[in-house]
Parts: structure tokens; C-alpha cells; sequence
């Protein structure tokens, strides 16, 4: 038993008292983090990076300056680990539209999802644009954006391999990696167009691209419930 432990049983304080204590902290101090990391984004977004002082991040958290430097050594930090919170919240967020269903039509919806709301919003766009310059320049920033960027290229990868496999179309993993940088790329782009001029596309147009591109870059039909190889 810890010293901490015993000295409190001592006095009569049941052990599970001691345990929704120490539980009760992890989930402050986790969501006093979450506070920050979404101020940090709710001020880049309305004011760039440069407006995302560490006084206005405190006053949007509800914290003293001083506890920011507590969960983070640096603003830079704090900066990293928002943008890394944001990128791979979206990622999170398409993934759960795929389901449970065949792997064809989990690729199917994962694809349609990440190129219709709330996947494409022209503030998430925003608020990645607002990093874009110090993702160019910072080294650490780029390397957050490398991990991101490798996150939901292998959700997709995946969703990819398993369905040409499930229709009988293996792939090795090199090939199935570049499959899957090119259907990002393709994503990519349509979300920052359907983000940056949201009136400019008819509803589900993006989405519908998107499928008809993505089944001819790996081959297989995705537009239609019939998952039949192209060609």
C-alpha cells in the first residue's frame, strides 16, 4: 500500500473513496487540457494565430496564465497540440461515419463523409488555413502536420486494402499506400474547395467526385451498391 494510502485508511477514508478521488484529478486536470487546446482554437480561428495570446487563451479557458504553463512547457506547445487536437478530431470524426458494414461500403461512406457537412464547414477550413504559415515554417509544427496527415492516410489506407480485398483484388502494402496518398490528395482537395467556397457546389456534388474519382484511382466502383470492379 502507498504511504498516501495507508495514512488515509488510517483515518477512515474507504480505499474507492480514495480511488473516485484520484480519478476525479486525471479527469480535471484532462478536461482543464481540453479547455485550453479549445480556447487555443476558438481564438485562432477568430483572430489567427497571432491574436491567440497567452491572456486571451487563459481568459477563454477560464484559468489563470500560470496554469497553461503548467500543462504546457511553451504557447508553442500549446499550439502544436491544438492543431494536432483539430486535424485529428476531423479525421475521428470521418471515421465514424464509416459503420460496420462490408469493407467496400465502409471505404464508400468514410470517402462520401469526409466531402459532405459537417466534414467540409468552411470554420474547420479556416481555422487550418490559420496554421498553414507556421506549419511551413516551424519544424516542430511540420512534424505535428506529418502525423496528422499520416493518421488519416492509414484510416483510409486501411479502408482501402480491405476492400480490394474483399472483392478479390489484393494489394501489397507499398501499392496500397499509393493508392491511398492519391485518393487524399483527391479528398483533400475537394474539402478545401467545398470549405473555402461553400455556395459554389450543389448539395452531394463534392461527395459524388469525390466516389467517381476515388473508384477509378483504385479501380473499384463506389458510386453504386453493386462494388464491382471497374473496368
Amino acid at each position: 500500500m502507498q504511504p498516501y494510502n495507508f495514512f488515509f485508511c488510517h483515518l477512515g477514508v474507504p480505499r474507492d473513496v480514495l480511488d473516485q478521488s484520484r480519478k476525479f484529478k486525471r479527469e480535471s486536470a484532462q478536461s482543464r487540457r481540453e479547455a485550453l487546446v479549445q480556447g487555443t482554437l476558438e481564438l485562432i480561428a477568430e483572430l489567427g494565430i497571432s491574436g491567440a495570446t497567452v491572456r486571451e487563451i487563459a481568459a477563454r479557458a477560464g484559468v489563470t496564465q500560470g496554469l497553461i504553463r503548467h500543462y504546457f512547457s511553451s504557447k508553442d506547445e500549446l499550439i502544436q497540440a491544438a492543431y494536432e487536437h483539430h486535424m485529428n478530431r476531423l479525421t475521428d470524426q470521418t471515421a465514424a461515419f464509416a459503420g460496420d458494414g462490408s469493407a467496400v461500403s465502409r471505404l464508400r461512406n468514410f470517402v462520401e463523409a469526409s466531402l459532405r457537412p459537417p466534414i467540409v464547414d468552411p470554420g474547420a477550413v479556416a481555422l487550418w488555413a490559420g496554421f498553414l504559415n507556421k506549419v511551413q515554417h516551424d519544424p516542430k509544427m511540420q512534424h505535428v502536420h506529418r502525423r496528422t496527415y499520416a493518421y488519416f492516410r492509414d484510416h483510409l489506407e486501411t479502408l482501402i486494402v480491405a476492400a480490394l480485398h474483399e472483392v478479390g483484388q489484393p494489394v501489397d502494402d507499398g501499392e496500397g499506400q499509393r493508392l491511398a496518398i492519391a485518393c487524399n490528395a483527391l479528398i483533400d482537395g475537394l474539402w478545401l474547395e467545398g470549405g473555402a467556397l461553400p455556395d459554389a457546389f450543389g448539395e452531394g456534388q463534392l461527395a459524388q467526385i469525390g466516389l467517381t474519382s476515388v473508384s477509378a484511382i483504385i479501380g473499384l466502383e463506389l458510386t453504386n451498391k453493386g462494388e464491382q470492379p471497374c473496368g
